[in-house]
């Protein structure tokens, strides 16, 4: 299984007249086996997530036009949920899996990697998830 999807960033910076102002940018993201799973069931529109991942640029000809293109994407090997069920543009059941107090980690590497502790974060496993 693979998921493709966008997530934004917003740096907030002063201009020159002294003013706040957002920067936004979107990054394209991919996630594989589990972790593509995972944001099928749990992530939608509006989710805060925190990502680990590894930067990759990939090229192709387009049959179009015949110009090469590129895409910049971060692979995920980690991934937590930051919002509350609820949360996030729909606010019927399925807004993010947490437990209370807590983000819930799942680390798309191999399970024998040591993990780390990120506060309050808690490795689950597949037995964790009530379904």
């Amino acid at each position: 299984m693979v998921a493709n999807f966008s997530l934004a960033t917003t740096d907030r910076v002063k201009d020159q007249g002294g003013n706040w102002t957002d920067r936004t940018e979107w990054h394209n993201l991919v996630a594989f086996q589990r972790t593509a799973e995972i944001i099928r069931d749990y992530v939608k529109k509006g989710s805060k997530l925190y990502i680990e991942g590894k930067i990759q640029t990939r090229s192709w000809d387009d049959k179009t036009s015949g110009e090469k293109k590129y895409r910049t994407e971060i692979i995920i090997n980690d991934l937590s949920l930051l919002s509350g069920r609820g949360e996030g543009e729909s606010s019927s059941s399925g807004g993010g899996y947490t437990r209370a107090g807590s983000t819930t980690s799942f680390d798309q590497r191999s399970s024998s990697a040591p993990a780390e502790d990120y506060g309050q974060s808690a490795e689950i496993t597949d037995d964790d998830i009530p379904f």
